[in-house]
């Protein structure tokens, strides 16, 4: 969606297409403005019905933009009569893809590692610099970073994506009421309306010593990074939106794919790791005792943690995927 924000703005119209499953965010890319066809989890994973919902021969798309853990070079050859040019979102390398464009935001991440997975003509952006952020992040990092200068620790902001199946979010309030943390600290914690453990994340609040609040389907993350001294989320892609907003953060684990996020940012001093939701018990204590005891800690973290990503991504990644349609024009294709 930020992607296809930055195309529009750039005159690109942008169109689509989403399987109707659990936590689908298609009520909110329509709200955006864009188009959005819908088709059932089998015929989004390359069966022949897919082809419906793309654009029909005869009005296909300059690009088809694939991001999808369970689709490979097998499923987009099949497009190619639907799009001029394929780019692919991944972040695993571990199958094969036929695309002109790859991106992968993870930090650490190689061309070299996409080695025989894609054709030798495949342009790859590798790196948070090309993370897929929304612009507001952008706009409100130089506020954010500006503001953490004493490293303090009243506010608190808990992330764990919108399902949340574990109840990580339930696990970390539980850690939090036990460290013996000032009254007068705020904690927010953000949900999706589709959380299994919402009714119970909110009962919990409400008996902690301190401020809790259980915000809902938020669309104002970049302000509420912003005004946090210290986020506790998942390792997953909204780890770019806290580094480019310089918030310092522990990271919990969901998801094999997460793994390799959590290990690159704490190898660059730009987070703390929390490991797997039933690991926050005993660690996220520990390290709530650390910064308590040395509150410079959360200024050299901010600092690394802005380091790695400046919120620009989205345009460069539009920017490229424009610019090579205007390649094409030029040499007469």
């Amino acid at each position: 969606l930020a992607l296809a924000e930055a195309l529009r703005e750039r005159g690109a119209a942008c169109e689509f297409v989403c399987g109707e499953l659990p936590g689908h965010r298609m009520e909110v890319i329509r709200r955006r403005g864009f188009p959005v066809r819908l088709g059932d989890g089998a015929e989004l994973l390359g069966t022949p019905q897919t082809s419906q919902h793309l654009p029909p021969e005869g009005s296909s798309a300059d690009w088809l933009v694939v991001d999808h853990y369970g689709l490979d070079a097998r499923w987009e050859r099949q497009q190619r009569s639907v799009a001029g040019r394929i780019m692919v979102i991944d972040d695993l390398a571990d199958r094969p893809h036929d695309c002109e464009l790859l991106l992968d935001q993870t930090l650490g991440r190689a061309p070299a590692d996409y080695a025989g997975l894609v054709p030798g003509g495949c342009a790859l952006l590798c790196g948070p610099e090309f993370a897929l952020l929304r612009p507001e992040f952008a706009e409100l990092r130089p506020r954010s970073l500006a503001s953490r200068a004493d490293g303090g620790l009243a506010r608190i902001l808990v992330s764990m994506g919108g399902i949340d199946k574990d109840n990580a979010t339930g696990r970390v309030l539980e850690a939090l009421g036990a460290c013996g943390l000032p009254t007068d600290v705020a904690v927010t914690a953000v949900m999706g309306s589709s959380a299994p453990e919402l009714a119970q994340v909110r009962a919990h609040a409400t008996r902690l010593p301190f401020a809790v609040e259980v915000a809902v389907d938020v669309d104002d993350m970049a302000a509420r990074m912003a005004a946090s001294d210290f986020a506790i989320g998942a390792a997953g892609s909204t780890s770019w939106e806290r580094c480019c907003m310089g918030l310092p953060s522990a990271l919990v684990v969901l998801a094999d794919n997460q793994a390799k996020v959590c290990r690159e940012l704490v190898a660059a001093d730009a987070a703390f790791a929390l490991g797997a939701p039933g690991d926050i018990e005993s660690t996220l204590p520990r390290i709530i005792a650390t910064i308590t005891h040395e509150p410079e800690l959360l200024c050299r973290v901010s600092a690394a943690a802005a380091a790695i990503c400046d919120g620009r991504g989205a345009q460069r990644v539009a920017d490229t995927l424009l610019a090579d349609g205007r390649d094409e024009e030029s040499r007469g294709d």
